[in-house]
């Protein structure tokens, strides 16, 4: 397996279909096997947007369509997960191995502004970003770390990020902020915060 695809398993939530799949009732969680492998039986637990710590278990998996016995990083699979969890399911959460990844609403990163002919704007102390977190999209509040008082086009900063919402967020994740609906900039998490 290629590095960075090790590890405890991590897929991120891409479509939810309120239907089984290949004769197995329940619910199609759709989305790329960051890491690890998934197998029918096994237990994940839904992370993100308030879903609390729901552990379920897989009823069964496909890869390219078909069902198949288990699914690995790198493969964009399906995951059939019992019905009762429909409505605690949507995009940008992910699925894991229980115990492994905890949703956030604070972290700390370092951030790259675009330059301004590629859509860079100087950001201020408090200013309100769309971050995209894996499949994630969620409005964030900015904090300028170190003394900064503007993060000008070409360049970086220590800054910390206020989620409206909990989303899964592990140290070393990238991520891309846009404000205004143009794209500004991209980061990598250095920290994280409860």
């Amino acid at each position: 397996m290629a590095e960075g695809l090790t590890g405890p398993f991590l897929m991120v939530v891409e479509d939810v279909f309120r239907a089984g799949s290949h004769g197995v009732r329940g619910v199609r969680v759709t989305g790329q096997v960051e890491r690890g492998r998934v197998r029918a039986g096994d237990e994940v637990e839904v992370v993100g947007f308030g879903a609390g710590a729901a552990t379920v278990p897989v009823l069964a998996v496909e890869a390219g369509g078909l069902r198949a016995a288990g699914a690995g990083a790198g493969t964009n699979a399906g995951v059939v997960l019992p019905e009762a969890v429909a409505g605690a399911l949507e995009r940008g959460q992910v699925l894991a191995e229980p115990g492994t990844v905890g949703a956030h609403r604070h972290f700390f990163a370092d951030l790259a502004v675009l330059a301004a002919d590629q859509g860079g704007v100087g950001l201020r102390d408090g200013e309100r970003l769309a971050v995209y977190l894996r499949a994630a999209t969620v409005t964030g509040t900015l904090a300028l770390l170190k003394g900064t008082e503007v993060l000008r086009p070409l360049h970086q900063g220590s800054v910390a990020v206020a989620l409206e919402h909990p989303v899964p967020v592990e140290r070393g994740q990238r991520f891309a902020v846009r404000h205004a609906g143009r794209a500004v900039g991209s980061g990598t998490v250095t920290g994280l915060s409860r």
